[in-house]
């Protein structure tokens, strides 16, 4: 079951401002991105599917769960994606990382274990393509 074999993203519909400091648990369904701060756990609730957009400035200090989780800030907590983790160039994540898919850029940092949520014969690992090709 691919990601990008379904119909399309769940739309954002929340978002955490530039500037904006959240203090608890967030929990959203469908779409959310972060471009201020979240001191609190990020989750995704509901069977449908999710999208979690965490931008460039973001920083999230907590436990953060979705289906689709695209990382370009700073995450300090466990990040645990059902179908697919994008980690941006920009990506920095201290703690164990469960996903389905992964998808991890040139620059992107991880400071824990990352680990599948199957355990198969060959790692559902995709590598970026660099530049220097």
């Amino acid at each position: 079951m691919s990601w990008l074999g379904k119909k399309r993203a769940p739309p954002i519909r929340s978002l955490v401002g530039e500037g904006m400091v959240v203090s608890g648990s967030l929990r959203f369904r469908d779409g959310l991105r972060i471009d201020g701060q979240v001191t609190g756990d990020v989750i995704a609730e509901g069977e449908g599917r999710s999208i979690l957009v965490i931008s460039d400035n973001a920083r999230v200090h907590g436990r953060v769960s979705a289906s689709h989780v695209i990382i370009s800030g700073e995450v300090r907590g466990p990040v645990h994606s059902t179908e697919m983790l994008e980690l941006q160039p920009k990506a920095r994540v201290t703690g164990d990382v469960r996903y389905e898919l992964l998808e991890m850029h040139p620059g992107a940092l991880v400071e824990g274990e990352l680990k599948p949520l199957k355990s198969a014969e060959k790692p559902a690992l995709k590598l970026a393509a660099s530049n220097d090709a």
